[in-house]
């Protein structure tokens, strides 16, 4: 609890002391035993109350994490110009109030499942490719209120900024950017290319509308029944013809086996016949030589 709400409560307490001093003070008297200085006392309470009230109405606690719009009675345009920063500040009692943002980061999903995103029921994205095919996607949208324009995002927002922008912003952007990818080339190829792309447009938005992108996630990206079972179907005809391919080449590598082993039995036979041939001319060689010797 800090100061400012300390002395909210205190202030609260002093004006029913107030009350139960008034209502002591005409029981007393209805009973013929009027308090001593009743008017006193109860004077000094108001005017402590008045005190308290006033000067808790003046002081305002702003968080680290916060800034503040200071609504005026007073100031020309109804406003101050500059917001309040964090720490202990001071405004004008009864003339002025605050409007607390927070400027640290916020997270905003649009998800399929029915838990998961900040909307009930399935809140992906719907979109179609640029060859016609449908596409459900899950994103989140991590951004936060520039602090130097928070002032002009109270003028044009307030704390509609979440629904009024991020959303719609969001969801139109990745609808457009969608189209312009083959459904092959968002789920592979093309993916990192279309996030970035989808980054750099939505932080330009964003921008534009007092708000910083600090990141968006492209979560998932779900496709109908009707082109997951071709998918499913393609793939289980690419793995066949890989089987088929590899059958193919184990039977030529079977038929190749065999001629080699084929031809190295026919070069045998060739070098043993050519062997005994070279060896029936030797001998007849000698024969001839054995017969001119007689």
């Amino acid at each position: 609890m800090n100061i400012a709400s300390a002395l909210q409560g205190l202030a609260t307490l002093s004006w029913l002391l107030v009350v139960g001093v008034i209502a002591l003070a005409v029981v007393r008297a209805a009973r013929a035993k009027p308090m001593k200085g009743a008017v006193s006392i109860t004077i000094g309470t108001i005017v402590f109350s008045l005190v308290l009230t006033t000067v808790s109405a003046g002081l305002v606690f702003v968080q680290a994490d916060q800034r503040g719009v200071v609504i005026s009675a007073v100031a020309p345009k109804g406003y101050r110009e500059q917001p309040i920063q964090p720490g202990l500040r001071w405004v004008i009692p009864f003339a002025e109030n605050v409007r607390f943002y927070s400027i640290s980061r916020q997270t905003y999903t649009m998800s399929v499942a029915a838990n998961e995103g900040d909307m009930q029921g399935d809140d992906s994205i719907r979109a179609r490719t640029r060859d016609g095919q449908e596409v459900n996607i899950d994103a989140s949208v991590i951004y936060s209120i520039d602090p130097n324009k928070i002032i002009q995002m109270h003028i044009e927002w307030q704390d509609r900024y979440q629904n009024a922008v991020v959303r719609p912003l969001a969801r139109g952007i990745i609808r457009d950017m969608a189209s312009q990818y083959g459904i092959e080339e968002i789920v592979s190829s093309k993916r990192a290319e279309m996030v970035q792309k989808i980054n750099d447009e939505l932080s330009t938005k964003l921008g534009e509308n007092n708000l910083m992108l600090v990141d968006f996630i492209l979560r998932d990206i779900h496709f109908t029944e009707q082109y997951a079972a071709a998918v499913e179907a393609k793939q289980i005809a690419e793995q066949n013809a890989l089987q088929a391919e590899y059958v193919v080449q184990q039977k030529k590598q079977e038929a190749e086996q065999a001629r080699q082993t084929a031809q190295g039995q026919a070069d045998a036979v060739v070098i043993q016949a050519k062997g005994a041939a070279e060896a029936r001319t030797i001998q007849a060689e000698a024969e001839a030589k054995a017969l001119e010797l007689i």
